[in-house]
C-alpha cells in the first residue's frame, strides 16, 4: 500500500471520529435537554396540585358560607312564617270575635224591638202572643208552654203555649219537680244533654222564671228546639236573662190593668144599675 492511500486511510477514519464525537456530543445535549424537561413537568405538577388544594380550601370556605347563610335565611323564613300563622289566627279570632258580637247585636236589638212590642200593650192577650213570639224566633223553640203563678193556690197554670195542646201542659205546684223547683229558687234551668232529651211534660229541657226583681209570677217550659237550632249559645243565656224579666213586667202590668178594667166595668155596670 502506498504512503497515498495510507494518508487517505488517516484521512477518513479522523473525520468519523470527528462524527461521532459530534454525535456523542448531540446525544448527551438531548439527554440533558430531556432531564431539563422531566424536571420542569415535574415541578408544574406539583403548582398544579397545590393551585388546586388552595382552590379546594377557598371553595370549601365559600360553600361553608354559603350554607351558613341558607340556614340563617331558614332559620329566619320560620320566623317570619310562624308570626304569619300568629297573626292569621288573631285574625281568625278577631273575625270569630266580630261575628259574635254582630250576632249579639242583632240579638239586642231584636230584644230590643221584643221588649218595645212587650210594653206597647196592656192587653194580657196581645203580650202573651208577643211573649209567644219572641221564644219562636230569638230563642228557637218550637215546643214550649208559659204557666203563670195562681197565688191563691200556689200553683203555676198553663196560659198559653206553641206547638202543643194547652191540656198537654202540667199544673205543677211551687217547689214541687224540676218546674217548681226552678220557680221557687228564681234560677233558669237547662238540661245538661239535649241529644238525649225525650220530651216530658214535668221534665222540660229549659226553664225560664219570669221574676220581678225576686218575686216570680211564672215561668217559661221548652220542650223541643227548632231543626236549625242545635244548642243554645252565650247569647241565648243573656237572652233568657233579659226576657224573664221584661216578660214579666208586661205580663204583670197586663194583669193589674186588665183586673182593674174588670173591677171598673163592675163598679159601673152598679153604678148604672143604681142610676136607673
Amino acid at each position: 500500500m502506498s504512503q497515498s492511500d495510507d494518508k487517505s486511510n488517516l484521512n477518513r477514519a479522523e473525520d468519523f471520529l470527528q462524527m461521532f464525537k459530534k454525535g456523542a456530543e448531540f446525544t448527551q445535549d438531548l439527554l440533558k435537554e430531556n432531564e431539563r424537561l422531566r424536571f420542569r413537568i415535574v415541578k408544574l405538577e406539583e403548582s398544579l396540585k397545590e393551585c388546586d388544594q388552595v382552590g379546594g380550601t377557598v371553595l370549601s370556605q365559600d360553600s361553608a358560607r354559603l350554607l351558613k347563610k341558607i340556614e340563617e335565611l331558614e332559620q329566619e323564613k320560620a320566623e317570619i312564617l310562624g308570626r304569619v300563622r300568629r297573626a292569621e289566627e288573631e285574625n281568625q279570632d278577631f273575625a270569630n270575635r266580630y261575628v259574635e258580637i254582630e250576632e249579639e247585636n242583632n240579638m239586642l236589638a231584636n230584644l230590643y224591638i221584643a221588649s218595645y212590642q212587650l210594653h206597647s200593650t196592656l192587653d194580657f192577650k196581645e203580650v202573651t202572643q208577643i211573649i209567644l213570639e219572641i221564644v219562636i224566633n230569638l230563642i228557637g223553640a218550637e215546643e214550649f208552654g208559659l204557666l203563670l203563678l195562681d197565688e191563691k193556690t200556689n200553683r203555676l197554670e198553663p196560659i198559653a203555649c206553641e206547638g202543643l195542646e194547652l191540656g198537654q201542659l202540667p199544673s205543677v205546684g211551687v217547689g214541687s219537680g224540676i218546674i217548681g223547683g226552678s220557680v221557687k229558687s228564681g234560677e233558669n234551668y237547662f238540661i245538661e244533654s239535649m241529644e238525649e232529651y225525650q220530651r216530658d211534660f214535668l221534665n222540660p229541657m229549659v226553664c225560664i222564671p219570669l221574676k220581678i226583681k225576686e218575686h216570680v209570677i211564672g215561668v217559661i217550659v221548652i220542650y223541643k228546639l227548632l231543626t236549625q237550632k242545635e244548642k243554645f249559645t252565650s247569647v241565648d243565656y243573656e237572652l233568657f236573662s233579659l226576657l224573664a224579666g221584661h216578660a214579666a213586667t208586661a205580663v204583670f202590668s197586663s194583669r193589674l190593668y186588665s183586673e182593674s178594667e174588670r173591677k171598673l166595668s163592675t163598679i159601673q155596670g152598679f153604678i148604672d144599675l143604681l142610676t136607673k
